[in-house]
């Protein structure tokens, strides 16, 4: 298994300068990095793309932005547990990561002062049995995948118990970060396998950015959670510096789907406070991903550009010169769903409320949920 570091100064490839630079940053963000994740990087390129994932930068010092952009604080019905969708419930059963990305949306939970997730389940679990819509539970925190292999048989034995809920996933970044935490535990394998069913299958969020986080280690890790009777999908934000270049993103679309990886979504990275230096505007966030895709087959061509918002997920289906043309692909609001929209799109837009008139639709939806 890998061996894990928590204290920046201890990594001698970072130059001593830079380590002391860097260390505040740790300081106010948990910082947890191991050693087979830090081989991938390439120590002589400032810009390794591996190197800017999980490795501090000082712009996470710029608080420009807002803590939960998606106003995740109005969707909480129980501790640890998130009811937004009427199908699916979130519950966040961990506060650590394998990897803590440099990018992440819940990058609030990583600070000493927040505490989100729950280590109790129960609230939520009793909240999910007494709601029958709720069909899809996302386990997710933090990294649900790093929790002991006996609390994860507890929680799925839980679930399974409750007969309306159908679908189960894990949101992980393990298969990049840690893939041996996964194909070295038989027991692990062999509880997903024994509650993964024919007709409910047990799915794996795999949150793998780059292609040169597939080794053959992470194909090791993706075939024994295949075997185990598990589905895996990808999801991730196409981030500057890291995987904002079509040939890099049609390789991840490549790799992905040969493996049997289904290629999800490509996320639009929210405006999270200090992350500021990865975020990169629709218009040339379409167009990365339209030339990513053209490279790609149509097992790669899946994956949907959306963006996760605090009124719903909202897909991005196309920027054409100065217009950009949206749907509703997920609502709070249920009248909501598959709502069409056209706005004009500035060229520094990179989320929803920078659309002029996006303001009006959302307006509208808090009048339609008070009536």
């Amino acid at each position: 298994m890998p061996r894990y570091i928590t204290d920046i100064r201890k990594i001698e490839a970072i130059p001593e300068e830079e380590r002391e630079k860097l260390a505040p940053i740790t300081d106010k963000f948990v910082f947890r990095v191991n050693d087979y994740y830090l081989s991938l990087i390439n120590w002589d390129d400032p810009n390794d793309p591996i190197r800017k994932l999980i490795i501090p930068n000082e712009g996470e010092l710029d608080e420009y932005g807002r803590w939960d952009a998606s106003e995740e604080h109005l969707n909480y019905v129980a501790p640890g547990c998130q009811h937004k969708y009427a199908t699916t419930a979130l519950l966040l059963v961990s506060e650590v990561c394998g990897a803590y990305c440099r990018f992440c949306f819940r990058k609030r939970l990583f600070r000493n002062d927040v505490h989100e997730a729950s280590l109790n389940v129960e609230p939520g679990l009793e909240y999910i049995s007494k709601n029958p819509q709720i069909n899809n539970v996302l386990l997710t925190g933090g990294d649900s995948l790093i929790l002991s292999t006996k609390k994860i048989r507890s929680i799925l034995q839980r679930l399974r118990e409750i007969p309306h809920v159908k679908i189960i996933r894990f949101g992980s970044k393990l298969p990049a970060f840690n893939p041996m935490r996964i194909y070295e535990d038989e027991e692990l394998l062999e509880t997903l396998s024994e509650f993964s069913r024919p007709d409910a299958r047990i799915h794996v969020m795999a949150h793998f950015n780059h292609p040169r986080e597939l080794t053959e280690h992470a194909y090791r890790a993706i075939n024994a959670l295949q075997r185990a009777g598990v589905i895996l999908v990808n999801q991730t934000p196409v981030l500057r510096g890291i995987n904002d270049d079509p040939k890099v993103l049609a390789e991840l679309l490549d790799k992905l789907s040969w493996a049997g990886v289904t290629p999800y979504y490509f996320f639009q990275n929210r405006p999270v406070a200090g992350n500021a230096d990865f975020v990169i505007p629709f218009k040339e966030q379409y167009r990365i991903i339209e030339e990513a895709k053209a490279r790609t087959s149509g097992l790669g061509k899946r994956v949907r550009y959306v963006m996760s918002h605090s009124s719903g997920k909202i897909e991005i289906l196309a920027v054409d010169g100065d217009k950009i043309y949206l749907k509703y692909h997920q609502a709070r609001h249920p009248d909501y769903y598959g709502h069409f929209m056209v706005f004009d799109c500035p060229d520094d837009a990179a989320w929803f409320d920078d659309l002029p008139g996006a303001d009006k639709v959302l307006e509208a939806q808090k009048q339609d949920a008070t009536a």
